[in-house]
């Protein structure tokens, strides 16, 4: 690190209309600070690298600076860090490999490599996952799938090398991602040369296992997340401790009470249950994950799931506490950048206090940030009157970003009759929207009554002319309610609101069905012939027109408060909760890989109802009958790991403890005991601990949406369209960052440092 200026000052200008000099009476003001009371007093010089001094002196001051500071408000926006390389090349490259274009292609590589496993050997390209019926997949031919590896691996070789560069040695040093990132590829090459080499006949390919890395180190809130759970994993061991003291405890209560006795009748649960220790254990771990235990459903698993609520919660508030830091950190070296472009242009040595609003509104209007934000954030900074802006000021000023955004509705259509204007009023009040729906309900009482009078009548037997007739009815008034509407609103102002969208378009595919209902069969509707061959006869035709009018019954969601929270809860977990999702695909790939290299054609055919099963013997082939409630008579011969997709769905299973028990015996009898530790390991990863994280930011998100709505003045509909982030979550319990913690962060700046 050099210690030569940033940039060269430019010759002195007139200041008065560009930025505040520092003043030492605000060094005694109490006020003047950023947070608390803080004073603001200090003198700072900036430092670059020496290429970097290099460049910059060749280039304009100014454009340099809006460059830094664009850079560092984008960095704050997005929660990332700032310390990365600062001169002109490397913002330009900086700012090119966090665009959409690149970004896209990057997760769409990591897309592409994750594939590859359903094509792969052994290849999901099957018509059935059934053993029974399953025929030779199509096999990729050697080389097809590795080129596509290898092309994949030149991606994340340059996208290593760019990350390391922009943050430079001192960074990537500290970097254990970015570090384990170039050893995973590293590996995955060599493995992949190892294939080659064998011509792809490898018994396994490591390389699989660590394909989900560059998922999870793509994503810094799954980085998070991740860091999080590891930090919980440990304060929950005290309950699961409690669970195995629990489960041996019973075990050995088991064991005593049901021992092997003289009477061979009495022996049942003895050789069902409690034989051995490793199947009593067994016995109980599954009966714990079922209904029929209460200890287990209604004590321990929830105590389970308030424990990991409470834990993670508090882990995962530190890690948006950082993230918070970061974004005040990004836009206050935005503005000490500004500042010292006004210090530049001075000529002066004393540290400026505030920046012209005019270059705020510049640089804004070169920040990449959604419109909305943008624009509330403009607005916001053209309401300072004295031209100037503080540090203080303008950390407020992108406060707007914390702020639920609800979406701006287009004004409605002024009509200068007052019989219009009185037609507007009542056809754009919500009466009127609350008559619909009880029109609606009256619609679905009509269907239901019809369907309880003709459910014991063949279909040949409906009569379709009067449920027919009433839903003619219906939709008229559908579409005149969404006439009138539109009339109320204006077009623009209709389709700005997503139950209006949702509303319009169940509609117009109502009215689309009934023309031609009309138009094949006339009105009234004859009986219906079942002789007659067509593409939709008239009974399945009204079917869909039911179908459609109860999927449009719910619009009264937005007006029920209660289920517009609920709805609106679920639309943010699957909107904003996308690394938790993350974190299973990773968990789901990793032992999907796991179970095919384990398990793979364990499971044979059936056959004249003859499998092999463990003996004596190696490789005994005896004669088996099924036994009730068994993998063979239950037929789930899908369900195995002959290929990554049906790997998938058995993992979903066991997840959702669909029997899981049966599939842990059946691999358990085909392979060996010691499968059922596989078993174990993913009910515990994924039934214990990502379910009840996620219940956990359920309940979260559900009670932060529960306070707002009640103390809040939004409408019920509008609360319905409020986005909300995982950091808005937990925004009221973050704590503002000092303004010496932001000083001092900004000293630490590798390529930028700043002195006092």
């Amino acid at each position: 690190m050099e210690t030569d200026p940033l940039l060269v000052s430019s010759p002195q200008k007139n200041t008065s209309a560009c930025c505040g000099l520092v003043d030492n009476s605000s060094c005694s003001n109490p006020d003047s600070g950023y947070y608390g009371g803080t004073p603001r007093c200090r003198k700072f010089s900036y430092t670059a690298t020496q290429s970097a001094a290099y460049t910059m002196i060749q280039e304009d001051d100014g454009d340099l600076y809006m460059q830094q500071a664009t850079v560092f408000l984008e960095d704050a926006v997005q929660y990332r860090s700032i310390n990365h390389r600062v001169d002109s090349k490397s913002l330009r490259l900086y700012r090119w490999y966090y665009s959409k274009v690149c970004q896209w292609g990057l997760g769409a590589t990591i897309f592409v490599i994750l594939a590859v496993a359903f094509v792969e050997k052994p290849s999901s390209l099957t018509m059935a996952s059934d053993i029974r019926y399953r025929v030779a997949p199509w096999e990729p031919p050697c080389g097809l799938t590795e080129s596509i590896e290898m092309v994949c691996f030149l991606i994340f070789v340059a996208d290593v090398s760019v990350k390391s560069y922009l943050i430079g040695w001192e960074e990537f040093r500290k970097n254990k991602w970015l570090i384990a990132y170039i050893f995973v590829i590293a590996f995955s090459i060599l493995d992949w040369m190892v294939s080659l080499g064998l011509h792809c006949e490898e018994a396994v390919r490591i390389r699989r296992l660590l394909r989900p890395f560059f998922l999870l180190q793509n994503s810094s809130l799954m980085k998070k997340t991740l860091k999080c759970i590891k930090r919980t994993v440990p304060e929950i061991t005290s309950v699961m401790l409690l669970l195995a003291v629990h489960l041996c405890l019973f075990t050995m209560f088991g064991m005593l009470l049901f021992a092997w006795g003289k009477d061979s009748n009495g022996n049942a649960e003895w050789q069902a249950y409690f034989s051995n220790l490793p199947d009593s254990l067994t016995s109980l771990l599954v009966l714990l994950t079922t209904a029929n235990n209460p200890d287990g459903t209604y004590l321990l698993m929830n105590l389970l799931t308030a424990i990991i609520y409470n834990q993670f919660r508090g882990y995962l508030l530190i890690s948006i506490q950082t993230s918070l830091l970061r974004r005040r950190l990004g836009i206050r070296a935005g503005f000490e950048v500004m500042c010292s472009q006004c210090q530049s242009m001075t000529g002066i040595n004393e540290h400026v206090e505030n920046v012209n609003t005019e270059m705020v509104l510049k640089i804004l209007q070169g920040v990449h940030i959604k419109p909305f934000y943008k624009e509330a954030i403009i607005q916001k900074a053209q309401q300072y009157a004295d031209g100037s802006i503080s540090a203080n000021q303008f950390q407020k000023l992108f406060d707007e970003l914390d702020k639920d955004t609800i979406k701006q509705h287009p004004p409605k259509p002024e009509y200068q009759r007052v019989f219009l204007q009185k037609l507007q009023f009542i056809f754009s009040h919500q009466y009127f929207s609350l008559a619909g729906n009880v029109v609606a309900l009256a619609n679905i009482i009509c269907i239901c009554a019809a369907l309880v009078i003709e459910a014991d009548k063949a279909v040949s037997e409906h009569y379709d002319y009067f449920l027919g007739a009433i839903n003619c009815f219906f939709i008229v008034y559908y579409l005149l309610e969404m006439i009138l509407k539109i009339f109320a609103f204006g077009f623009k102002g209709y389709v700005s609101r997503s139950s209006n969208i949702f509303d319009g378009f169940v509609t117009v595919l109502l009215l689309c069905l009934q023309i031609t209902i009309f138009a094949m069969y006339s009105f009234p509707h004859p009986r219906w012939d079942p002789d007659v061959k067509e593409l939709m006869s008239l009974w399945e035709m009204v079917r869909l027109v039911n179908i459609l009018i109860v999927f449009r019954f719910l619009r009264i969601i937005p007006n029920i408060k209660l289920m517009s929270l609920v709805a609106s809860t679920l639309h943010d977990l699957v909107k904003n909760l996308r690394a938790f999702a993350g974190i299973l695909v990773v968990v789901y790939y990793a032992f999907a890989v796991l179970g095919v290299m384990l398990f793979e054609g364990v499971i044979t055919a059936p056959g004249n109802m003859s499998a092999v099963v463990n003996s004596s013997a190696p490789n005994t082939t005896v004669n088996y009958t099924a036994t009730c409630g068994t993998y063979e008579q239950l037929e789930y011969w899908p369900n195995n790991f002959d290929d990554f997709a049906a790997t998938l769905v058995l993992l979903y299973n066991i997840m959702v403890v669909n029997n899981w028990q049966v599939f842990m015996d059946a691999f358990a009898r085909y392979s060996t005991p010691w499968s059922k530790l596989y078993f174990v390991a993913w009910w515990l990863t994924s039934s214990v601990m990502w379910v009840n994280l996620f219940v956990a930011l359920i309940l979260e998100n559900f009670i932060h949406k529960w306070d707002r709505i009640h103390h809040s003045s939004i409408s019920d509909e509008d609360q319905a369209e409020c986005q909300m982030t995982v950091q808005s979550m937990f925004r009221e319990f973050l704590q503002e960052p000092t303004e010496e913690e932001l000083l001092s962060k900004l000293e630490q700046h590798p390529h930028l440092n700043i002195k006092r």
